[in-house]
């Protein structure tokens, strides 16, 4: 299972490719290959957290300059 950094590098390999393609979409690694690519976070994470639970995973925006949150930070849906 890859950690967080090694997600994070298996994405700025393919970063290219996915500003070319996925522009402002929200993509999801996990194991160091893009699962997925969706139209907002929200349906990253629902999807990340039903398939991964806990992770470790990585949703970023396309195109975005990436942030960092803090480890304690933990996606929870709203259900409604």
């Amino acid at each position: 299972m890859a950690d967080l950094k090694d997600e994070i590098a298996a994405y700025d390999t393919m970063r290219a490719d996915l500003e070319a393609t996925s522009l402002g979409k929200w993509a999801l690694v996990h194991d160091r290959e893009v699962i997925g690519i969706y139209e907002s976070f929200d349906a990253a994470a629902k999807e990340a957290v039903h398939r991964f639970g806990r992770g470790p995973y990585l949703i970023r925006q396309v195109g975005a300059p990436p942030i960092s949150m803090p480890a304690s930070v933990m996606y929870h849906p709203v259900h409604g």
